[in-house]
């Protein structure tokens, strides 16, 4: 299957009658893991992928480095592939983007977020950037599945102000749509009312974070979600799994 048709399978994906399940990976091998247990697209989570190199989230890690895995990925995996791509790992996003499409990327993740600050970009700034990213996607003529993410809500941890925030999650969505993005991601939303609300007043697919053990995936098809993401709990879960039994294997005693 060629790239295009990638794309155009990971963007079909997206259902409220059937959301799509993204169980973040981080390397290659963790990618050949989740499609040999059945997974119709691979995605990687930016927290886990700079982890498992020893770096902080946030873009600390080399921009090479993302490239190199998902490479490596798209090569070895024949499934779409999206790619967390934070806020574009610099100034140069418009080439980091081209480069990811050249070695087979069909979506990635676009944050809103201002590194660093616990403040967003503004809405005109974003949507300048997301249009921006849909000029090279055309010029590249691959096809690019773009999950605008807004941290509204993540920003804000006392989830009592949440329904507060929704006004200005509305408005970026549609912001965002008409830029050109494809999806709407909100990681931090977790009441199921305003999930819900969010599915029925946004145009775009919006995508959830499962990190609630206590929330079913049926629960979240239910409230509309057309997809669903772990972001870096795969990958905490494993490490924790590994720890454990270093700690047996070792005898270490907390």
């Amino acid at each position: 299957m060629n790239q295009e048709n990638k794309t155009i399978e990971f963007r079909n994906l997206h259902s409220k009658a059937n959301p799509l399940i993204l169980y973040n990976i981080w390397d290659v091998g963790s990618a050949q893991a989740v499609a040999t247990g059945g997974a119709k697209a691979i995605a990687t989570g930016s927290w886990a992928l700079a982890a498992a190199q020893g770096y902080q989230d946030g873009e600390e890690m080399p921009f090479s480095i993302l490239l190199q895995t998902a490479k490596r990925i798209a090569e070895t995996v024949n499934l779409p592939l999206t790619i967390d791509f934070e806020t574009g790992y610099g100034a140069s996003k418009c080439d980091n983007l081209r480069a990811l499409l050249q070695v087979g990327v069909s979506g990635i993740n676009f944050e809103d977020q201002l590194l660093g600050q616990q403040t967003l970009n503004s809405v005109n700034d974003q949507c300048r950037d997301i249009t921006a990213l849909v000029k090279v996607a055309e010029f590249e003529r691959t096809g690019l599945f773009i999950n605008a993410r807004t941290d509204v809500f993540l920003q804000q941890p006392d989830v009592a102000v949440h329904p507060q925030l929704m006004t200005e999650a509305k408005k970026r969505i549609l912001a965002y749509q008409e830029a050109g993005a494809d999806g709407i991601f909100v990681p931090g939303l977790t009441h199921p009312q305003l999930i819900a609300e969010l599915c029925d007043f946004s145009p775009l697919p919006i995508n959830i974070m499962m990190n609630d053990r206590d929330t079913s995936l049926s629960q979240f098809t239910q409230l509309g979600v057309s997809r669903i993401s772990f972001g870096p709990y795969p990958f905490i879960s494993l490490m924790e799994k590994i720890k454990k039994q270093s700690r047996v294997l070792y005898q270490v005693t907390e």
